[in-house]
C-alpha cells in the first residue's frame, strides 16, 4: 500500500514538471510580443520577477535568511544562474544569432545537467536508456528548431551566450536540488527572486530604463507581463523547485526538451507558423525520447 502511494505521488510530480515545461514554452510567445511593444529583455526579467517576488510574500513563510551563510551564499548564486544570467543570456543572444541556433543550444542544458549531477552528486546515476532517450530528444529539438531549414549560421558571440544561458540552468538546477535537502521550495524560490532582481540591477548601467508606465498598462502589454510574472514565475518556479527535489536533477531537466515543442505548438496555433513534416517528426522523436528516458534512470 505505502509502495502503491509513493508511485502515485511520483506520477504527481512528473506532472507537474510537465506542466510547468509546458508553461515555460508558452514564455517565448509572451516575451515576443512584449519585445515587439518595446520593452527591453532586462525590463522584461525585471518586472517578470519583481511580480513573483511581491506575489510570493502572501504565501512564503515570512522567513528572511538562510541558516547560515554559505546557504545564503548558495541561494545568491541560484538566483543569478536561474534568473539574471540565464534571461540575460538567453536573450541577449537572441538579438545577436538566430533563434534556431539559441533555441537548440540552450535546449542542450538536460545534458550538462546530466554530466554535472554525475560529477557532483554520486547518488545520480545515468543508464543507456537515459542516454538513448536524451539523444533521441535532443535530435526531435533539432528537428523542430531548424523545421526543414538545415541552414546554421555561425554567430561566435551569440553561440557563446546561448551556451552560458545552457549552462547557468544546469547550475541552477544542481543548486536548488543541494539546497532542497535543508529549505522548502517556496522559501528557495522566494530568495531566487530576490537575488534574481538583485543581481540584474547592474545591466541597466549599461542599458538604462526606456519604457513608459503607459506602454506598460495596454492590454496586450500587462496580459503577458501577468502570465510571465504570475504563471511562468511565481507558480512555476515554486513547482519546479519542488520537482527537482522529489525527482532528481536528471530526471527533471529531461523535461526541458518538451519546452521547444510546445513553442512549435503555441507558434502554430497562435502566430500561424507553418507545421512541416519534419517538424511533425521531430516532434514525436522529443516525445518518445522523453518517454524512454523517463521510463528509468
Amino acid at each position: 500500500m505505502e509502495l502503491y502511494m509513493n508511485t502515485n505521488k511520483n506520477y504527481i510530480y512528473h506532472l507537474l514538471a510537465i506542466l510547468t515545461v509546458i508553461i515555460w514554452g508558452l514564455t517565448f510567445i509572451s516575451t515576443k510580443v512584449l519585445i515587439k511593444n518595446g520593452l527591453s529583455p532586462q525590463e522584461i526579467f525585471l518586472l517578470r520577477f519583481l511580480m513573483a517576488y511581491i506575489g510570493i510574500w502572501f504565501i512564503s513563510p515570512h522567513r528572511l535568511l538562510a541558516n547560515n551563510w554559505k546557504h545564503e551564499l548558495w541561494l545568491l548564486a541560484g538566483g543569478a544562474t536561474g534568473g539574471s544570467i540565464y534571461f540575460l543570456a538567453e536573450n541577449t543572444a537572441l538579438g545577436i544569432t538566430t533563434a534556431s541556433n539559441v533555441s537548440f543550444i540552450v535546449c542542450t542544458s538536460p545534458l550538462f545537467t546530466t554530466f554535472l549531477s554525475l560529477f557532483f552528486y554520486k547518488k545520480e546515476k545515468v543508464t543507456p536508456i537515459l542516454v538513448g532517450g536524451s539523444v533521441l530528444a535532443l535530435i526531435g529539438v533539432l528537428l523542430i528548431v531548424y523545421n526543414g531549414s538545415f541552414v546554421l549560421k555561425v554567430s561566435p558571440v551569440g553561440d557563446f551566450l546561448s551556451l552560458v544561458a545552457a549552462l547557468s540552468w544546469a547550475f541552477y538546477s544542481l543548486i536548488v536540488k543541494k539546497l532542497s535537502a535543508f529549505y522548502d521550495s517556496i522559501f528557495i524560490t522566494r530568495k531566487v527572486f530576490f537575488y534574481g532582481i538583485l543581481t540584474v540591477l547592474p545591466a541597466f548601467i549599461f542599458s538604462p530604463w526606456r519604457t513608459r508606465f503607459s506602454s506598460l498598462v495596454e492590454t496586450s502589454v500587462l496580459l503577458n507581463l501577468l502570465f510571465l510574472g504570475v504563471l511562468a514565475s511565481l507558480i512555476c518556479y515554486a513547482i519546479w523547485n519542488l520537482a527537482l527535489k522529489h525527482l532528481g536533477t536528471i530526471r527533471a531537466t529531461n523535461y526541458i526538451y518538451l519546452v521547444p515543442l510546445v513553442t512549435f505548438i503555441g507558434s502554430s496555433a497562435l502566430l500561424n507558423e507553418e507545421v512541416t513534416v519534419v517538424s511533425f517528426i521531430g516532434s514525436v522523436l522529443i516525445l518518445a525520447g522523453v518517454y524512454i528516458a523517463e521510463k528509468k534512470v
